[in-house]
């Protein structure tokens, strides 16, 4: 994941940012609580998640955002989506594209 999102950026205009990384259960609890039980707005529907230590010792998931941050300009997610797919095309390794789900999450991608 690390290449694909380092060859992303090489090859998009879009700046954008790590968000998210490798996430501690502890993490995704709260962010789980956030819009249920913890102020906020909903930004996850589940406690397992890609972000943990997988059994490779790796996350398998990242989330990135345009940078300067804007969470509402949608074009902007889009060009990220865009790099991330040729990104991940030429490093040989399968992603998903959490804007890709019936219920979007843009600024997610995993090891598929």
């Amino acid at each position: 994941m690390v290449r694909v999102v380092k060859r992303a950026i090489s090859i998009t205009t879009q700046d954008f940012l790590v968000t998210e990384g490798v996430r501690t259960p502890e993490r995704q609890r709260q962010l789980y609580a956030q819009g249920r039980t913890a102020p906020g707005k909903k930004v996850s529907w589940t406690l397992k998640s890609n972000h943990f230590i997988q059994a490779s010792g790796y996350g398998h998931a990242v989330d990135l955002c345009p940078y300067p941050v804007d969470w509402n300009d949608l074009t902007k997610f889009a060009k990220i989506v865009d790099a991330m797919k040729r990104a991940a095309l030429m490093e040989g390794v399968r992603i998903t594209a959490g804007a890709d789900w019936s219920t979007p999450d843009r600024p997610h991608f995993e090891l598929a």
